[in-house]
């Protein structure tokens, strides 16, 4: 952690020190020029420059240190832990604005692509296929979250707005389960449907009280699949 903490640190301060050496070159190595600016205003101008590309710094490289990936879903480790390092709370800030619990009482997992990358949308209709027995393992229940593109409610004809483990699924023949992603009501599958915008959206899957293959990462949620 002490060595992934400098490497970020780097990515952080580099920036700034690299501006101010790009605006103190430019008078080293052309010192005939006339500046219309003084010395102090060209570090204040470098210090300044820096400091704008460590904030996108910590917005775009910073959460790659401490998320994991897999699937086309997104979570984080350690996020609500005590005594988890400023960094870490930065990218959780960055990556789950919202709610932080340890993970003994919830894990999250966000997506806004399908397992093959592509962003979500409306205008496909996508399925999420969990074999049997691999819903999400728990001690009180799991949910999967439907939200537009602003990550709000999607206002849809049966006020469906997640579905659960207390939601009513049917499960395939096999014990398998598949909850259908779509715009307009699956026939014959609309007690499994969770209802999307016409527009791009997102989707939060919430275990809460995670069981053990959860908690020490070798649970895999399943990618999102488009089938139309």
């Amino acid at each position: 952690m002490a060595s992934m903490t400098r490497t970020v640190l780097m990515y952080i301060i580099g920036p700034i020190i690299f501006a101010v050496i790009v605006f103190g070159a430019l008078r080293i190595f052309n010192p005939a020029h006339s500046y219309p600016r003084t010395i102090v205003s060209d570090v204040v101008q470098g210090v300044l420059v820096g400091a704008g590309l460590s904030f996108i710094t910590v917005l775009l490289i910073l959460p790659n240190f401490y998320v994991t990936k897999v699937n086309g879903w997104t979570t984080m480790l350690g996020c609500g832990e005590p005594g988890s390092g400023i960094l870490l709370r930065a990218a959780c800030n960055v990556t789950f604005m919202g709610p932080i619990n340890v993970a003994q009482e919830a894990m999250y997992w966000t997506t806004g692509n399908d397992g093959a990358g592509h962003t979500l949308s409306g205008a496909h209709d996508y399925r999420l296929h969990f074999a049997a027995g691999q819903l999400p393992p728990n001690n009180a229940f799991w949910s999967l979250t439907m939200g537009d593109a602003g990550n709000r409610p999607v206002p849809n004809p049966i006020n469906r707005y997640s579905v659960s483990d207390r939601s009513g699924l049917v499960p395939n023949p096999d014990g398998s389960v598949d909850i259908y992603i779509q715009n307009t009501a699956p026939i014959g599958h609309e007690s499994n449907w969770l209802p999307a915008p016409s527009g791009n959206f997102i989707l939060w899957l919430r275990v809460y009280l995670p069981g053990q293959t959860v908690l020490n990462g070798e649970y895999k949620v399943p990618p999102i699949v488009q089938v139309s």
